[in-house]
């Protein structure tokens, strides 16, 4: 880690006779404790969730959400007696972290394992999440790696098994941090602003009254609130607007910046014919529900917004997996398109940096999925023995 640590080495105006490093992850904080903690085969598995944030030394190519001196993250440590214990929590955390991905935040990932280059440093192999973004760019969503017994070794994490001998520990690492956040708007968003899946989004509807004089104005607010307290119990997000120093287009023009899955209209008409008007953020349709298919025609909505979401998310993916077979292919795809390169590799370190070097596109993910590499290696021409999916990325 040390290209990305801010080490402190002064105290005001006085040098530190050691210098500190500022947490840039818990590995060192967690298995110095482990050592302590950890004695006999009866204490493991230990597993640890910190939500806590990090410091990376991001100074001059800073994004939000995606790339910041600080973030906050969720990261998981863990202590296994044996590896094929800690294979197991790799691969469950993986599948809660696409569930989280696909179907909360509807953004659609592929799942592989990292280059030996591109892996977590100390790891005996990272497992990797990653999406596309709209401008073609790949974004890491999260990762698991299996430590092996490194840390172990280097922190002295041992216990004694059932064989009464003493035995290294085997430990796993895992994380996300709120670069889903800003992956999640960058897939949805569009020039009115926010997108949000209804599953994640803090108000999941917004309620409009519309009126033009104060006798419209009681009817109307009184459906309003009406409407409010039906989707409540239901168990929706819900919010009622009723601002009167706002127009509602000015409130409508708000709310979709905002993000709100499903606008719901009340106006005097809709009073006197016993129904509401619901606005989709994702599609901009507009639907008419009675007042007695209330609740079934929004929740209905909703998970048609969250699925619709999540397939426009998927469409744009799998149109942006493109198979290359020669390098000139493989730059071509790169700069005119973008997204996910599938490509043969013959598993040389030397290949992967002159790919790099020479394009900026990097080894994303090496599919779990194997197919068989029967073709030459994108750079160099000799046999392949995997096939990866390269990407230019942030």
């Amino acid at each position: 880690f040390s290209p990305e640590v801010f080490w402190v080495t002064h105290a005001g105006n006085d040098a530190l006779n050691e210098r500190l490093a500022v947490r840039p992850t818990s590995e060192t904080i967690a298995y110095a404790s482990y050592a302590k903690w950890i004695k006999s085969w009866r204490d493991l598995p230990l597993r640890l969730n910190f939500w806590n944030s990090v410091l990376r030394a991001e100074i001059k190519s800073t994004k939000p959400f995606l790339r910041t001196s600080e973030f906050l993250w969720q990261e998981g440590h863990t202590v296994h007696a044996t590896r094929e214990e800690a294979d197991e929590q790799v691969t469950r955390i993986l599948r809660l972290y696409r569930r989280l991905m696909e179907e909360y935040l509807a953004i659609p990932v592929l799942a592989g394992l990292k280059s030996e280059r591109e892996k977590f440093v100390g790891a005996l192999y990272t497992a990797t999440l990653e999406a596309v973004m709209p401008d073609g760019k790949a974004l890491q969503m999260g990762t698991a790696h299996n430590l092996g017994q490194n840390f172990s070794k280097a922190f002295d994490i041992k216990y004694v098994g059932k064989d009464d001998q003493e035995h290294y520990a085997w430990n796993t690492s895992w994380g996300v941090s709120w670069r889903v956040i800003g992956g999640m708007i960058m897939v949805h968003g569009d020039d009115k602003g926010l997108v949000l899946p209804p599953k994640i989004a803090p108000i999941q509807v917004v309620i409009i009254p519309i009126f033009y004089s104060e006798e419209e104005k009681g009817r109307v607010l009184d459906k309003a609130g009406m409407v409010l307290s039906k989707l409540r119990k239901a168990k929706l997000s819900v919010e009622l607007d009723d601002r009167t120093q706002y127009t509602p287009g000015w409130k409508f023009n708000e709310w979709e910046m905002r993000g709100v899955p499903l606008r719901i209209e009340i106006g005097p008409r809709d009073v006197q014919n016993n129904r509401v008007t619901a606005a989709r953020r994702d599609t901009r349709e507009r639907a008419t529900l009675k007042d007695e298919e209330l609740i079934a025609g929004v929740k209905k909505l909703l998970k048609e917004i969250q699925a619709n979401l999540f397939l426009r998310a998927k469409r744009f993916l799998e149109e942006h997996i493109t198979p290359a077979r020669t390098y000139d292919e493989f730059k071509k795809v790169l700069e005119s398109k973008g997204g996910f390169v599938k490509a043969y590799w013959c598993l040389s370190d030397i290949c992967e940096e002159k790919v790099k070097e020479e394009t900026g596109a990097t080894i994303r993910l090496i599919p779990f999925e194997e197919e068989k590499a029967l073709g030459r290696c994108i750079y160099c021409g000799k046999s392949a023995k995997k096939i990866a999916y390269f990407a230019k990325a942030y």
